[in-house]
């Protein structure tokens, strides 16, 4: 039988490295530092595809030997209105106020890039309602630094779970990386995960 390429996971979140560690394969996290243009119109999960899709292939263009590469990026979709990572603690602010007192939908794109089979794609959708939000909560929340860096301006995982009164799908979406879809990804291709 001939062996499995090693699985590099195309990202530098360590949300994403923790989530992948759940199915108990080995991995090795590679970041791209693919740029990420933004989105212009259009269907939002197939711009979170493409934009998965430009991390794994910039890292497996680096490669030296064969290896599976799974990039993953997650957006945050309201009225078709695409948020991503803050720039600032204003546009964090912003974020929060639009998405307070409404469901919105958290889309994470895969792109699993294999030597020998090519190259499998999914885009996972969950909704998430938050509850109203002060301006004075909004602005606590900001202040603790966790919304800069996350699609949305918000961490269910963290402090952000005070934020949310309901969810319909994969939690773990939510968090970045929808590990049931990654399963059956690689499961699909041999690799040995539940």
């Amino acid at each position: 039988m001939t062996p499995l390429p090693p699985l590099i996971l195309a990202s530098a979140s360590p949300r994403r490295r923790e989530l992948l560690r759940l199915l108990g394969y080995p991995f090795r996290a590679v970041p791209s530092n693919a740029p990420e243009p933004p989105f212009t119109g259009g269907d939002p999960a197939e711009y979170a595809v493409e934009l998965a899709r430009a991390k794994a292939r910039q890292v497996a263009a680096g490669r030296k030997r064969p290896a599976a590469v799974l990039g993953a990026d997650t957006v945050v979709v309201l009225d078709q209105q695409v948020f991503g990572k803050p720039r600032d603690e204003a546009e964090a602010a912003a974020m929060l106020r639009a998405l307070s007192g409404r469901t919105h939908r958290v889309i994470t794109g895969l792109v699993l890039i294999d030597p020998g089979a090519g190259e499998e794609a999914a885009a996972v959708q969950t909704a998430v309602t938050f509850r109203p939000l002060t301006p004075e909560q909004i602005a606590r929340y900001v202040a603790t630094g966790e919304p800069l860096d996350k699609a949305g301006a918000y961490a269910i995982q963290g402090r952000g779970a005070a934020l949310v009164t309901g969810l319909e799908g994969c939690y773990f979406n939510v968090v970045g990386l929808p590990v049931a879809t990654v399963a059956e990804m690689l499961a699909r291709r041999g690799y040995p995960v539940l």
